[in-house]
């Protein structure tokens, strides 16, 4: 009985108690608030990469070469994601209002959906209706290019597990710009029929 009052009244190791029980928790912050912050990071130096590499694919000599303004951006990301898989798309527009738009169709019989012969402006010169009024590739003189880099990597501090996360990051950055007036913009519209 006596043994057991000393025991209780003991305190000489209630911190290294008291530190062992907050420590887990403590080390799980600091770890979740160093993988939020290298995420923001590699997102801010990402954006800068695609800000550059867009205004660098607006000159009429980027046509031939986006293999290497791509190649720029992955030097840029992988500086910081040694293994980060990077996926590239380029559309281009004949104006910036035209980014993600359909093409306008008639729609005759009401139903919301281009189909048996009504007319449609083909906007993009490929004889098919399309939701999405955009040409693959970087586009010719004035026209809106949107490019788009997607970026995938693992966590640096791997605690995602442990609050259901998974274990990779995916982000991805956009940026719109106009190509610069070096020829006579393309005329790509006419009119089809839907199908």
């Amino acid at each position: 009985m006596r043994r057991g009052r000393t025991l209780a009244a003991d305190t000489a190791g209630a911190a290294l108690v008291e530190f062992a029980m907050v420590a887990p928790v403590l080390l799980v912050l600091l770890l979740g608030l160093f993988e939020l912050g290298y995420n923001y990071y590699t997102a801010a130096q990402l954006q800068g990469a695609v800000q550059k590499a867009a205004r660098d694919s607006s000159t009429e000599r980027a046509n031939a070469g986006t293999e290497a303004i791509d190649d720029a951006v992955t030097a840029a990301v992988r500086r910081i994601v040694p293994n980060a898989g990077l996926e590239f798309s380029r559309k281009a527009y004949s104006t910036f209002s035209d980014v993600h738009r359909p093409e306008e169709f008639t729609d005759l019989d009401e139903n919301g959906i281009c189909n048996d012969g009504e007319p449609f402006e083909d906007a993009n010169g490929n004889g098919i209706y399309d939701t999405d009024r955009g040409i693959a590739g970087g586009g010719g003189a004035r026209d809106a290019v949107l490019y788009v880099v997607r970026v995938s990597y693992r966590r640096a501090f791997n605690v995602s597990g442990l609050i259901g996360l998974s274990d990779r990051v995916e982000t991805q950055t956009t940026t719109v710009l106009r190509n610069q007036p070096w020829d006579a913009q393309r005329v790509r519209a006419g009119v089809g029929h839907c199908v």
